[in-house]
């Protein structure tokens, strides 16, 4: 039996249960991130637990009919399943309810007539069957959205808490003692090596072995490549492939939809890249012109970037040479660096709050002479933080000034391979700690 790592998702997930007229909650996020796990341990702080996996049992969805009264509802599964289904002991998980459409509309009953019932639906591609129901659950369905292992979560399936808690409890005018800071720096490139996935992280923890990790990264890349196929009413399965691999070699700039599939216009890359952020493989970056919060209130979404869902994903695909990164002073040499700003995307999306998709935003001003980037920013109460990713320990900050004058802030943020540290207008965090700004 695979032993459980404990994940960021599992206090939500209890403090939910906990709540008094909680709705019905939706896991939501791509496939293979462990929501399955994270539901079932949920189920050990209860009497009961019964799982339902739709993909697996055709003739369950036989019990479920229109406007059927949830508490009759438990009472035939709980007879079918030959478990007791009792509110406030039992936890009930619909799984892949995308399976099942009367399934997926009997979730909005539970919290009008059976709320004291602890239910929760996941679904590996559940993004398209909500697409299919514009109204679903509105106001009687609580979503929580889940990603794959952030790095503090690898620390700690690693045994390292210790480590882990010394770098939180570190910042800027509290740097962390040098010894640390590159024990930190080695973890950071097993964890780019192998990614956020899982199953990649179990295996490595078992066996520190980066090669069985590489093998599994292949059959998640297998797995997601199937997947294709079963988007085949909306995109043929070669056209998301192609638009998926251009993905990973068009990180670091503005993606171009010409670049994306060959002989494919762009309406129809657009489509595809559309289904892949559904499948919740890809993400996308927003310029905004940052003038003000929200940050979503003048963004241009012609303007992005794109990128992928995991790091590991990333570097197998590209086919990137581990030794490349164990044995790298930085991470200029590998992809100009976009390994760093892939993986400061994907940390600051970890890590920001799980009740809503959080998205993530850009800038940058073209002039002769005179352009400027940001990577990310991100809003903090009623302030916005601008952070330039740096791959190596050097590197000016030529943006950062003209972006923090420009918009009249005052302290803005680099984050590299440099250890915390407090500069004249900016702080420095450590890239594997870039996710302490949410603290």
């Amino acid at each position: 039996m695979n032993r459980y790592f404990n994940r960021n998702i599992d206090s939500i997930l209890l403090a939910w249960s906990k709540e008094k007229g909680r709705k019905p909650l939706l896991l939501r996020g791509a496939r293979q991130i462990g929501k399955t796990s994270a539901v079932r341990e949920l189920g050990k702080h209860f009497q009961h637990y019964v799982e339902i996996n739709f993909d697996d049992d055709d003739e369950v969805g036989n019990l479920f009919s229109q406007n059927i009264d949830p508490a009759e509802l438990c009472s035939r599964l709980s007879l079918y399943y030959k478990t007791p289904i009792e509110a406030g002991k039992t936890l009930l998980f619909f799984d892949e309810i995308q399976s099942c459409t009367m399934a997926m509309k009997t979730l909005r009953y539970f919290y009008e007539r059976h709320p004291e019932q602890h239910l929760i639906a996941a679904g590996s591609l559940l993004e398209f069957a909500l697409e299919e129901m514009p109204s679903f659950g509105v106001g009687r369905i609580h979503s929580v959205f889940m990603y794959p292992f952030s790095f503090y979560e690898f620390l700690n399936a690693m045994d390292e808490e210790v480590l882990a808690e010394a770098c939180r409890n570190a910042s800027p005018k509290k740097p962390l003692l040098e010894p640390i800071h590159n024990q930190l720096i080695n973890r950071l490139k097993i964890f780019m090596l192998i990614g956020g996935m899982p199953e990649a992280v179990v295996r490595y923890v078992k066996t520190k072995d980066l090669l069985h990790s590489h093998e599994v990264l292949e059959d998640l890349l297998v797995t997601f490549r199937d997947d294709f196929s079963k988007y085949r009413t909306k995109m043929p399965s070669l056209i998301l492939n192609e638009v998926f691999e251009s993905v990973m070699h068009q990180v670091e700039g503005k993606f171009i939809y010409e670049r994306a599939a060959v002989e494919t216009g762009n309406a129809r890359v657009k489509q595809a890249l559309d289904l892949l952020l559904k499948a919740g493989l890809v993400h996308t970056v927003t310029h905004t012109a940052a003038n003000g919060i929200p940050l979503g209130a003048e963004i241009n979404p012609k303007n992005r970037r794109i990128i992928p869902c995991d790091i590991g994903i990333f570097l197998h695909v590209l086919g990137i040479e581990r030794s490349e990164i164990l044995f790298a002073d930085n991470f200029n040499a590998i992809n100009k660096g976009a390994l760093a700003e892939i993986f400061v995307g994907l940390e600051l999306l970890k890590n920001a709050a799980s009740h809503a998709q959080r998205q993530l935003y850009s800038w940058h001003r073209e002039k002769a002479q005179s352009s400027a980037q940001i990577d990310y920013l991100i809003q903090k109460g009623s302030s916005i933080i601008p952070i330039e990713v740096k791959s190596g320990t050097q590197g000016g900050m030529k943006s950062l000034q003209i972006f923090m004058k420009e918009k009249d802030i005052k302290r803005g943020v680099r984050t590299s391979l440099e250890n915390f540290a407090v500069r004249e207008s900016f702080d420095i965090y450590p890239l594997y700690a870039i996710s302490n700004l949410y603290r």
